[in-house]
C-alpha cells in the first residue's frame, strides 16, 4: 500500500501507544502468576489454578457481550474502559495483599477477593483484545496485516516481559522493604495498576478510531466487509455472521487448543523450574537461567513467531493464515512430544519450551490478532476477536484447572496433557488451508 508519510506517522501515533496499553494489560494479567511465587503458602497451586481458571472463563465468556458492544462503540472507547477497569482491579488487589501481609486479612478471605477482584480484572481486560483489533482494522489493508500479525505478537511478547520479569524484578529490588522488614509484594498489582491509569490518559488524548477521525481520508481495507457501507449491524446480526461462517468457527477451534497450549507452558514451566531449583533437581544453573529471564525468553520467542508467521503468510501464502499456522502447530506439537523426556534435562525443557512459546505467540497473533480482522471484516472485527479470543480463553481456564491439580499429583502428566491439543489443532488448521477472505466474507 502506498500510503503518505503523513498517513504512516499518524498511524504509527495510533497503533504504537495502542500497542503499550496492551501490553500493560498482560502486565497487569499475568502479574498473579508471579505473585503465586511469592506469596508462597498464600497462594497454593490448586488456588492459583482456580483463580486463574475463574478469570479466563470470565474473560472469554464477556466477549459475547463486549464484542458486539465495541463493534458499535468502537474501538477507542473500548481501549479506554479496559484500560481504567483493569487499572482499578489491580489497584484493588494491591490493597487486598497488603491488607493480608499487614495481618488484617486472612489466607481464606484473601483468596476469596482475589478471586473477585482478578475475575473483575478479566472482565475490563476482554474490552482491550477487541479494542485493538477493531481500532488497526480501519487502519491496515489487508495486505498489509500479515507485517500487522507480527506487530501484534511483538505487543503480546512485550507485555509478557513485563508481566513476569519486569514484575519479578521489581519485587527482588523491594524484598525486605515493607514495614518490619517484611516482602512488600502488593506492587506486582499497584505498579501495574498505576501504568495502566497513566496510558488510559495518554490513549485519551491520541488514540482515534479510524483515519478520518485524525483529519485523513479513510480507504477500502480490502477485507470481508469491503464495499460495505452504512451503520454497523445489529449485535445479534453480528453474532450470527460470525458464529455461521465455516472458517471463524474452525479458527476458534484452533484457538481453544492455542488457549490451552500457551499457558499450559507459559505459567505452569515457570512454577516447575521453581519447584526444581528448591530441590535441588537436574542443572540448577539452567532453572536459574529460565526463571530469571523466563519473560525475556518468551518475548524474544514472540518477536521471531509473531515476525515470521506474519511475513510468511504475506509472502508466500498470498495472505492466507492457515498454512503459517500449520506449520508452527507442527513444530509445537513435535515440541510437546519431546519435552515427556525431558523433564529432568534442563537445558533440552527449556530450549523445547522456547520453541513451543515461539509457535504458539506467532499462531496466536496470526489467527486472533489478523484472521479476525480478515474474515469479519472491519464492521464486525470486534465480534470475530471476541468470540475467537473467548476460546483462547476457554482453553485456558480449562488447562488452568486441570494442571493445577494434575501437577499437584505429578508432573510427569503435565505433556501428555499438552500433546492431543497439538495434534487436533494441526489437523484443523487443514481444514482451512485454502482459506481467503472475499466479500461477503467467504
Amino acid at each position: 500500500m502506498d500510503h503518505s508519510p503523513a498517513f504512516r506517522f499518524r498511524r504509527l501515533l495510533n497503533w504504537f501507544p495502542l500497542g503499550m496499553t496492551y501490553a500493560a494489560l498482560y502486565m497487569g494479567r499475568y502479574n498473579l502468576t508471579v505473585a503465586q511465587g511469592a506469596l508462597g503458602t498464600l497462594i497454593s497451586k490448586v488456588s492459583f489454578g482456580e483463580i486463574f481458571a475463574l478469570g479466563a472463563v470470565v474473560y472469554g465468556l464477556a466477549f459475547v457481550i463486549n464484542g458486539p458492544l465495541t463493534d458499535r462503540w468502537g474501538g477507542r472507547r473500548a481501549m479506554l474502559v479496559a484500560a481504567a477497569g483493569a487499572a482499578d482491579a489491580n489497584l484493588s488487589m494491591g490493597f487486598a495483599v497488603w491488607h493480608a501481609l499487614l495481618g488484617g486479612l486472612g489466607k481464606q478471605a484473601l483468596l476469596t477477593t482475589l478471586a473477585v477482584l482478578y475475575g473483575l480484572n478479566m472482565y475490563f481486560q476482554s474490552f482491550g483484545a477487541v479494542a485493538i483489533v477493531k481500532v488497526n482494522a480501519h487502519w491496515f489493508h489487508l495486505q498489509e496485516r500479515g507485517k500487522f500479525s507480527g506487530i501484534f505478537g511483538i505487543m503480546i511478547a512485550s507485555g509478557i516481559f513485563l508481566a513476569f520479569d519486569l514484575n519479578e524484578r521489581l519485587l527482588r529490588m523491594l524484598k525486605g522493604t515493607g514495614a518490619g522488614g517484611i516482602d512488600p509484594n502488593w506492587h506486582v498489582f499497584i505498579i501495574p495498576g498505576c501504568i495502566l491509569a497513566a496510558l488510559c490518559l495518554f490513549e485519551f488524548i491520541f488514540l482515534r478510531n479510524q483515519p478520518s477521525d485524525a483529519g485523513l481520508p479513510d480507504f477500502d481495507t480490502g477485507d470481508a466487509s469491503s464495499g460495505e457501507d452504512g451503520p454497523p449491524p445489529a449485535p445479534f446480526q453480528l453474532m450470527k455472521r460470525i458464529l455461521t461462517h465455516p472458517v471463524l468457527l474452525t479458527i476458534a477451534l484452533v484457538e481453544f487448543c492455542t488457549g490451552v497450549l500457551r499457558n499450559g507452558v507459559m505459567h505452569w514451566f515457570r512454577i516447575y523450574a521453581k519447584e526444581q531449583l528448591a530441590v535441588h533437581s537436574g542443572n540448577p544453573r539452567a532453572w536459574d537461567f529460565a526463571l530469571s529471564n523466563w519473560g525475556l525468553l518468551l518475548m524474544v520467542a514472540g518477536i521471531i513467531g509473531g515476525m515470521s508467521a506474519g511475513y510468511v503468510s504475506d509472502l508466500f501464502f498470498q495472505s492466507r493464515r492457515a498454512p503459517a499456522a500449520f506449520f508452527l502447530y507442527s513444530l509445537l506439537t513435535a515440541c510437546c512430544g519431546a519435552m515427556a523426556f525431558s523433564l529432568h534435562s534442563a537445558w533440552p525443557l527449556v530450549v523445547l519450551v522456547f520453541l513451543i512459546s515461539v509457535a504458539v505467540i506467532g499462531t496466536h497473533g496470526l489467527l486472533s490478532g489478523t484472521a479476525t480482522m480478515d474474515f469479519g471484516g472491519r464492521r464486525a472485527a470486534a465480534t470475530a476477536v471476541g468470540v475467537i479470543d473467548g476460546f483462547v480463553y476457554l482453553g485456558t481456564g480449562l488447562q488452568s484447572y486441570a494442571l493445577g491439580w494434575i501437577t499437584t499429583k505429578d508432573w510427569g502428566w503435565w505433556p501428555l496433557f499438552l500433546l492431543p491439543w497439538g495434534v487436533l489443532g494441526t489437523l484443523l488448521l487443514t481444514r482451512i488451508w485454502h482459506a481467503r477472505p472475499g466479500k461477503g466474507g467467504h
